[in-house]
C-alpha cells in the first residue's frame, strides 16, 4: 500500500524521481499501462441488438404463420406477415441505439487536462495521457487523474465526495500513514475524480485506469446483471399465456375443420393460421416501443435522459424515492442566512459596509478566503465563495473597501486549529470554529468599540451558535486585531477581538417542497440520503417535507446496529439517513425491494453507484454526476433537480397508462376477430375473413388507432393513484372483463352483418363482415383512450386520433369501391344498402360501451 510507503520508497518502486519522466519512458509505460481511461462494459452490435428483437414467442408463432402462408401459396399473405416482423426488428434496434446515443452526447465533454512534471518541464496534457511514475501538479479548482502518493502540499484541501461520499475536504498531508487505514483515511493519498478545493501539491501516479479506487468500482458494476422492468415481467406473462391460448384455440378450430368440416389439412391448416395472425397483436410490441420512444423525447424536454426504454414504465411504479440532499433537493449552493454582533441579529439585506462593524466583518469575509471568481468560474470551497458573493453584494458602491482590504501574509486552516488568520494593513484577521474562536478572544467589538469579553457576552454567544447548529446551519466566527508586522505566526492568534458569527446553509430549491407534497400525494415515500450531519439534514428535510412528526432520522452506525427485523419494523418511520456510507445506501434499498416496493435512488458519486444499480430506478446527475454513476443509473436528470423525478413519474405513470389502453383495444379486436372465426367454424360456414382480411386488420385497423392511444395527452389526475404494484398483471380481472365485454359486442354486430350478407353468397357475407369489423375496431378507438366517456376527454382532444380514424376509414373505402382491390382483398362489390347496414352495426358498439361509461363514471 503506497500510503504506509515514505516519498521516497513510492518514488523508487514507482521508477520515476521528481523531475518525472523523459518522453522514452512515457511511450514505454503507455504500452505496457495502456491508457487513462476506464473500461466500459462490451455494448451488443447493432447487428445483435436486432437479432435480440426476435426472442418472443409472439414473434416465432408469426414466422411460423409466415412459413405455412408461403408452402400453401399464400404468398402476398406471407411477405405482410414478415413485413411486420421486420418492421418491428428495425424499430426496436433503431430505439436502442438511440437511446444509447443520447447519453454518448452527454459524455462527449472535453478530456479534462493534467499538469504534469516531465524532464523538469510542467506541462498540460490529456488525462487520458497519464501513465503510472508521472508527477502531477495540483491546485484549486483541477479535478485529480489517476490515483497517487502526494508529495509536496500546501494547504492542500481534496473533495473525496465522489469516493467515499463525505462531503468535507479531507487536509491532505505528505506524512506516512503505517497503520491499516480505509479509502477515506488515506490523507496522503489523491484519488482520481476527486477535487481540489484549496491549496497546492504535487502527487507521484501509483494507479490508472481501471486499477484506480474509482475503477475498482467500475468493475464490480460491469458484472452486475440488469433487473426486469415490471412492464417487461407483465407482457412476458402476458405474451407467454397468450402464445398457449392460442396454440390451444388454433389446435380445436384445425381439428373442427379437419373432422367436421371434412376441409383438406392445408386449407384447415390456413384457416388455423388465419386464426394465429387474427388473434397475435403483432402491433403489440412496436406500438409500445413508439409510445416509450415518444415518451423518452418527451422526457428530454423535461431534464430527463433515459437510458433504457422500459425504465419510462417502472417510474409509474415507483413506491420509494430514495434522494441526495446536495444538489439534488438543495442549491448546491451554500449561502449566507444570518449574521450576528453582539446583542443584534442581522438579516443580510441589512448589511451596510459604511457601518464600522460591519465594514470590518465583510473585510475579514474577503480576506480569510482563499476561493476565486472570475466572471463565471468559480473556484475553491462553496462556504468560502459564498462569503466573496456576499462581500461583492454589499461593496459595490464602496471604492476605499477594497483598497484597505489587502492580504500580506496567510497562516493557513489546519483540521487541529480549525482557524485561519491573514495580515493586512494593520490588522489581522481570524476566521474559524466559533468556540475555538472564542477561546481566543479577549475583546468584542460593540458599535465600533472594543469591550471586555465578559462571560455575559460569552453565554450570549455560545447560545446563538448553539442555536444555530440545532436548525443544522453552519456557523463561521470572525476575529480581528490590530497589527503592525508583516508575516503572521501562531503565537499572533491570541488577545483577539470578537466580530461576529455568520450562519450559512445550502437552501432547499424553491421547487424541492412541491415536489416532495406531490410524492405524498401520489402514494410515494421520499427518503433523504445523506452523507451530511443528521442534525443538518434532518433540518433541511423538515423545511421540504420529507421529514414530519413522528419520522425517525438516524445516523449510517445506528443502521449497522440495527438487526433486519429492528430495520423492518422502523423502515416506513425513517424519513432521513445521515453520514450514510455505500453498503448502508443499499442496505436500505433492499429492505424496501424486500417489502415490494419499487425504488428509484438518486445519486451522483461512484459511492452511489453500486446502489443506483441494485435500485429498480437508478437516476444519476447530469451536472455533478461522475461517469461511473451515470453509467449505473436507468436515468440522467440534465438539471440535477428532484423535481424533474416527479415530473418523471407522472410520464412514467400516463405511458403505463396509455400502453394499458393500446393494448386493451388490440386485445377486444383480436378477441372479436377469435369469436367471428370460431362460431362460423362451430356452425360449418364459410369463413368470414380470409388471411387478408386479417392482415389488413392488424396493420391498419390495429396499428394506427392503437399508436394515437399511445399519444393520450398526460395528465396530472395520475398522481392521485397509489402507485401500483409492481407483482400486478397488465391483464387483472378488471381488464379481462372488459376485454371481452368489448370484444363480444364488436363480434356478435359482426356476426349480424355476416349473417346479413350470407343471403346473397360467402363472398359478400365476407365483405360486410371484413368492412364491419374493421369499421368498428377503428370506431373503437375513441372508447379506448380513457375509462372516461368522450363527453368528459373531448373528442378532439387527441387529434392523432381523430388522424389514425380518418386514415383507416379512408383506405378501407378505397378497398371497398375501387374494383382493382376487390381482386387483391377477395372483396365482392356491395350496394348503398348494405354500406349502411355496415354503418350501422359498425356504430352500434361504439354506442354501447360510450353509454355504459357515462352511466357508471
Amino acid at each position: 500500500m503506497y500510503y504506509q510507503k515514505n516519498i521516497e520508497q513510492t518514488l523508487k518502486e514507482c521508477q520515476t524521481s521528481k523531475q518525472g519522466l523523459s518522453p522514452e519512458e512515457v511511450d514505454k509505460r503507455h504500452l505496457q499501462f495502456g491508457k487513462n481511461e476506464l473500461d466500459e462494459k462490451k455494448k451488443d452490435s447493432p447487428l445483435m441488438i436486432f437479432l435480440k428483437q426476435f426472442k418472443d414467442l409472439l414473434v416465432i408463432i408469426l414466422i411460423i404463420a409466415a412459413i405455412v402462408s408461403g408452402i400453401s401459396g399464400q404468398l402476398e399473405s406471407a411477405l405482410v406477415i414478415v413485413v411486420v416482423i421486420f418492421v418491428n426488428a428495425v424499430l426496436g434496434t433503431v430505439q436502442t441505439l438511440k437511446a444509447e446515443k443520447s447519453l454518448e452526447s452527454l459524455k462527449k465533454l472535453s478530456i479534462p487536462q493534467v499538469k504534469v512534471i516531465r524532464q523538469g518541464q510542467l506541462q498540460e496534457i490529456d488525462s487520458t495521457d497519464l501513465t503510472i511514475g508521472d508527477i502531477v501538479q495540483i491546485e484549486a479548482g483541477d479535478i485529480v487523474s489517476g490515483d497517487g502518493r502526494i508529495i509536496e502540499s500546501s494547504s492542500l484541501q481534496i473533495n473525496e465526495s465522489a469516493l467515499t461520499g463525505e462531503v468535507e475536504s479531507v487536509d491532505k498531508i505528505t506524512d506516512t500513514i503505517h497503520q491499516d487505514v480505509v479509502v477515506g483515511d488515506q490523507k496522503n493519498m489523491a484519488f482520481s475524480g476527486s477535487l481540489v478545493t484549496n491549496g497546492t501539491g504535487r502527487y507521484v501516479v501509483t494507479s490508472i485506469g481501471m486499477q484506480t479506487e474509482i475503477g475498482k468500482i467500475a468493475s464490480m458494476l460491469n458484472e452486475a446483471k440488469e433487473r426486469k422492468t415490471p412492464l417487461q415481467k407483465s407482457l412476458d406473462e402476458f405474451s407467454g399465456k397468450l402464445s398457449i391460448a392460442i396454440m390451444f384455440i388454433c389446435a380445436i378450430v384445425l381439428a373442427l375443420n379437419l373432422f367436421l368440416a371434412k376441409q383438406s389439412l392445408l386449407d384447415s391448416l390456413m384457416i388455423a393460421v388465419a386464426l394465429a395472425v387474427a388473434a397475435i397483436p403483432e402491433a403489440l410490441s412496436s406500438i409500445v416501443t413508439i409510445v416509450l420512444s415518444m415518451s423518452t423525447q418527451k422526457m428530454v424536454k423535461e431534464n430527463a435522459i433515459i437510458k433504457n426504454l422500459n425504465s419510462v414504465e417502472s417510474l409509474g411504479c415507483v413506491s420509494v424515492i430514495c434522494s441526495d440532499k446536495t444538489g439534488t433537493l438543495t442549491q448546491n449552493k451554500m449561502t449566507p442566512q444570518t449574521i450576528y454582533v453582539y446583542n443584534q441579529l442581522l438579516e443580510i439585506k441589512d448589511l451596510d459596509s459604511h457601518n464600522h462593524d460591519h465594514n470590518v466583518l465583510l473585510k475579514a469575509c474577503l480576506l480569510c478566503n482563499n476561493s476565486v471568481i472570475n466572471g463565471e468560474q468559480r473556484i475553491g470551497d462553496p462556504t468560502e465563495l459564498a462569503l466573496i458573493d456576499l462581500v461583492n453584494a454589499h461593496t459595490q458602491n464602496d471604492t476605499s473597501f477594497k483598497n484597505t482590504a489587502i492580504r500580506k501574509s496567510e497562516l493557513p486552516f489546519d483540521s487541529d486549529r480549525k482557524l485561519m488568520s491573514i495580515s493586512s494593513l494593520n490588522h489581522i484577521y481570524t476566521k474559524g470554529a466559533p468556540d475555538v474562536i472564542l477561546q481566543r478572544c479577549s475583546t468584542i467589538l460593540i458599535n465600533g468599540h472594543k469591550e471586555i469579553l465578559s462571560k455575559r457576552h460569552m453565554d450570549a454567544i455560545v447560545a446563538k451558535n448553539q442555536e444555530y447548529a440545532n436548525e443544522g446551519l453552519r456557523v463561521l466566527g470572525f476575529a480581528y486585531k490590530d497589527y503592525k508586522g508583516t508575516q503572521v505566526t501562531l503565537d499572533d492568534e491570541h488577545d483577539l477581538t470578537f466580530i461576529g458569527l455568520i450562519s450559512l446553509m445550502d437552501p432547499p430549491r424553491e421547487e424541492s417542497g412541491d415536489a416532495v407534497a406531490k410524492c405524498k400525494m401520489a402514494g410515494i415515500k421520499p427518503i433523504m440520503i445523506t452523507g451530511d450531519h443528521v442534525v443538518t439534514a434532518r433540518s433541511i428535510a423538515k423545511k421540504i417535507g420529507i421529514y414530519e412528526d413522528g419520522d425517525l432520522s438516524i445516523e449510517g452506525q445506528q443502521l449497522e446496529k440495527m438487526s433486519e427485523t429492528e430495520l423492518d419494523e422502523k423502515l416506513t418511520r425513517i424519513s432521513v439517513y445521515a453520514r450514510v456510507a455505500p453498503e448502508h445506501k443499499i442496505r436500505i434499498v433492499k429492505a424496501w425491494q424486500k417489502r415490494g416496493d419499487i425504488v428509484a435512488m438518486t445519486g451522483d458519486g461512484v459511492n452511489d453507484a453500486p446502489a443506483l444499480k441494485q435500485s429498480d430506478i437508478g437516476v444519476a446527475m447530469g451536472i455533478t454526476g461522475t461517469e461511473v454513476s451515470k453509467d449505473a443509473a436507468s436515468m440522467i436528470l440534465t438539471d440535477d433537480n428532484f423535481s424533474t423525478i416527479v415530473k418523471a413519474v407522472i410520464t412514467g405513470r400516463n405511458v403505463y397508462r396509455n400502453i394499458k389502453n393500446s393494448i386493451n383495444y388490440l386485445l377486444s379486436g383480436n378477441f372479436a376477430g377469435i369469436i367471428c372465426v370460431f362460431i362460423a367454424s362451430l356452425l360449418l360456414l364459410p369463413t368470414p375473413f380470409f388471411p387478408v382480411h386479417l392482415l389488413f386488420m392488424n396493420l391498419i385497423t390495429d396499428s394506427l388507432p392503437a399508436i394515437a392511444i399511445g399519444m393520450e395527452a398526460s395528465r396530472n389526475d395520475v398522481l392521485k393513484e397509489k402507485p401500483r404494484n409492481s407483482n400486478d398483471s397488465i391483464l387483472n380481472k378488471q381488464t379481462l372483463s372488459q376485454i371481452s365485454y368489448e370484444g363480444i359486442i364488436i363480434a356478435l354486430c359482426t356476426m349480424c352483418a355476416y349473417l346479413m350478407g350470407l343471403k346473397g353468397d360467402p363472398l359478400t357475407a365476407s365483405t360486410m363482415a371484413f368492412a364491419t369489423i374493421c369499421l368498428a375496431r377503428l370506431l373503437h378507438g375513441f372508447n379506448c383512450r380513457s375509462d372516461q366517456p368522450l363527453t368528459k376527454i373531448g373528442l378532439f382532444s387527441n387529434r392523432a386520433s381523430i388522424g389514425a380514424f380518418i386514415i383507416g376509414f379512408t383506405l378501407l373505402h378505397i378497398i371497398l369501391f375501387v374494383p382493382f382491390m376487390h381482386s387483391l382483398f377477395m372483396i365482392h362489390t356491395i350496394s348503398f344498402t348494405q354500406l349502411l347496414c355496415i354503418y350501422s352495426f359498425a356504430l352500434l358498439p361504439t354506442i354501447i360501451i360510450q353509454a355504459r361509461k357515462m352511466l357508471t363514471k
